[in-house]
């Protein structure tokens, strides 16, 4: 695959660091995908890695806090560098990358404080002091002469298994670890050689270094992501960080400094750290750039780069050696590949969606709007042609509907689209309506272009009937009709509730005084909750859960909550909604506590429900009979990306449904359910 090495674009130009040769400028920063085995970068990851080595990347960056030892336990499945066997499946990975033209390295740490002492082994968390740090509340064990002697030679171990596993480098985690903990005034109380002075919080670092540089020796590159400016009072300062840069420039031990900004110890701190949607873009570039400059290290960087624009600018104004646009190589693991090729406009964008990190605190790392991320395995990321053409019917221009006409047609089949609205989008252009999240548009403009490009044929303001579907003499009708909002959480007075479509779409307004009642936990509904609140005088928000947002990851909710705070908005947990009733001019929404068995009444102008969807599924089950299949999937079929082949009768056509035509979950279930159909069909 040619790279376009001779063009003069800024992303495009080989950069060598040390005795390594880049082909770009382009990599993707360590994180962990939680798809390990066994704490092990089996086949899953391996694949996940490579195909962005497929995809055109310099350098991919591999296991975010590979740990070294067994008293920094998994958080979200570390790869376990304290393991033997990992060799075996590094040589893989490593080979497998190398063989597609990228380069691999790897970060490890200790996590110090950042975990829970209660997982892995049981064993007790260490630290520089015995501080907790607020988001995982552990608290460690002061770090004693021992300790240090054991924890240096952990280091060693894993960097001389990595270097026996044929990977290109070392990343040292530095940035919210048990290093970093060191380096911090905040989280360095000691009173020893190894706290106070800068040189003395510096100390640890330098000896990792020299005990890894010991065992691997000089040549092997190494390097360390390292926060230099906590944006905390009690932490490290930008002056501190610079000159801590300076003195490891000064070292001479180290070969490139990723620059961080921020501190994870707090979830809303760890929201500006990795800043998502609604957020300022590349907001840490210059910073970085102010690092390059005092140090005069290489320098790596990855913060909301989303776009190839401002990764562009990123390299050319020299603020950076090598741009890493992560997020975005999650959404699109083929960014080089189609900038060389002349299709940068055809790259999927990332929206800051948030997905990918939500899933990976909550199991493993899914991309909002590409199903093949992490299921390389069995869902191939370019599209293969089929092997006969034939017609598709789609009922439904919503993420799935649009993600099912691009991939049938991708396929080279002729796609035609009903559209019950005048615009494409469905339940998107609801989320859309809050501003902060107009970004998530991009999931739908994208596809749009595909399909403008494809030649899939839409028919808007049209809501389709059987005979509409019939009269197209289709091989293949897709429904993804979506669901609309249910009241069935109510008692009585269901005329009474204001719905959050309603809100959203614009067709009602929000009155002065508010109650919002969320039974969802989820985007649908703090965004809903963040729309209020700029709008209303006075929004109280009821949950019957003991928390808010419990379906939010770390990354995301704070920003709903700080628009919350700003609108003083009341929130109250742990009362379920029984009934709404009229009284006076006001409507009483009267509530179950279900841990005191009382009733409590609220009024307000207006009570907004979010409770999620039912399937608006009608047009299914009219069209069931008529169908091959009578609608069935091949559940097994389904998840090994093999064809539909089940025959229930004879019939004109293969039925399927998608998304919450089906039944009510979110943006990825729905494009996940399509592409998983038609990239076999």
């Amino acid at each position: 695959m040619s790279l376009a090495a001779n063009s003069s674009d800024p992303l495009l130009q080989p950069y060598r660091l040390k005795h390594l040769a880049l082909r770009n400028r382009m990599m993707s920063t360590a994180h962990e995908p939680a798809y390990t085995e066994d704490g092990l970068p089996k086949n899953r990851y391996r694949l996940y890695h490579s195909e962005k080595a497929k995809g055109g990347i310099a350098l991919t960056m591999i296991g975010g806090s590979s740990v070294i030892d067994l008293d920094s336990p998994q958080a979200f499945g570390n790869i376990q560098l304290h393991k033997d066997e990992c060799v075996h499946w590094l040589s893989e990975l490593a080979d497998d990358v190398h063989s597609n033209g990228g380069t691999v390295m790897i970060q490890m740490t200790h996590m110090g404080s950042r975990g829970k002492w209660s997982t892995g082994e049981w064993l007790p968390l260490i630290a520089p002091s015995a501080i907790p740090e607020p988001v995982h509340r552990s608290f460690p064990k002061t770090m004693e002469d021992w300790d240090f002697k054991r924890v240096l030679n952990a280091y060693a171990d894993a960097a001389e298994k990595v270097a026996a596993a044929g990977l290109d480098g070392i990343e040292l985690e530095c940035a919210t670890h048990l290093v970093a903990q060191f380096l911090s005034p905040g989280t360095n109380t000691r009173e020893d050689e190894y706290g106070g002075s800068m040189d003395n919080r510096l100390r640890f670092l330098r000896e990792i270094i020299a005990a890894i540089r010991t065992r691997i020796g000089s040549e092997m590159i190494l390097g360390v992501r390292m926060v230099c400016d906590e944006d905390w009072q009690h932490g490290i300062a930008p002056n501190d960080g610079v000159a801590m840069a300076r003195a490891l420039k000064a070292d001479g031990t180290i070969d490139f400094m990723n620059v961080i900004r921020g501190r994870a110890a707090t979830d809303e701190a760890l929201s500006r750290l990795i800043p998502t949607m609604g957020m300022r873009s590349a907001p840490h570039l210059e910073f970085a750039g102010e690092i390059r400059t005092s140090a005069q290290l290489p320098t790596f960087h990855a913060a909301r780069i989303q776009d190839v624009p401002t990764a562009r600018f990123a390299i050319e104004s020299g603020k950076l050696d090598m741009v890493s646009m992560t997020r975005a190589h999650i959404a699109d693991p083929h960014i080089i590949r189609k900038i060389s090729a002349g299709e940068e406009h055809r790259i999927r964008p990332c929206v800051g969606l948030g997905y990918c990190i939500d899933s990976i605190y909550g199991g493993q790392a899914s991309c909002g709007h590409n199903a093949a991320t992490g299921r390389e395995s069995v869902l191939p990321h370019d599209i293969p042609k089929a092997t006969e053409k034939k017609k598709v019917v789609i009922v439904g221009a919503g993420a799935g509907g649009l993600e099912a006409a691009r991939v049938a047609a991708e396929r080279g089949h002729q796609v035609f689209v009903f559209e019950a609205a005048a615009q494409a989008g469905g339940q998107i252009l609801l989320a859309a309506g809050l501003q902060r999240r107009r970004e998530i548009l991009g999931i739908v403009d994208w596809r749009l272009a595909e399909c403008e490009r494809l030649g899939v044929e839409f028919r808007y303001n049209t809501w389709a009937e059987a005979a509409d579907v019939e009269a197209e003499q289709p091989d293949c009708v897709v429904i993804a009709t979506g669901g609309l909002p249910s009241l069935d959480l109510l008692q009585s007075g269901q005329h009474l509730a204001t719905t959050s479509w309603d809100i959203l779409s614009g067709t009602t307004k929000p009155a002065r005084d508010v109650i919002m009642i969320d039974t969802a936990g989820s985007h649908a509904a703090m965004t809903l909750a963040e729309f209020l609140a700029e709008r209303v005088e006075s929004l109280e928000v009821v949950t019957p859960d003991r928390i808010f947002a419990p379906d939010i990851g770390a990354t995301s909710f704070p920003s709903y909550f700080r628009a919350l705070a700003k609108a003083d908005a009341k929130l109250t947990p742990n009362l379920r909604i029984d009934r709404l009733e009229q009284e006076g001019n006001k409507i009483a929404a009267v509530f179950l506590d279900e841990y005191s068995g009382q009733e409590r009444r609220k009024t307000a102008d207006q009570v907004v429900l979010e409770y999620g969807t039912l399937p608006l599924d009608e047009l299914y089950f009219e069209l069931k009979e008529a169908s091959t299949n009578r609608g069935e999937v091949d559940v097994a079929a389904l998840l090994k990306s093999q064809p539909q082949t089940l025959k229930a009768q004879d019939g004109a056509f293969q039925l399927f449904r998608i998304g919450d035509a089906v039944a009510g979950r979110n943006i990825h279930a729905a494009i996940l359910d399509a592409y998983r159909l038609m990239v076999t069909f």
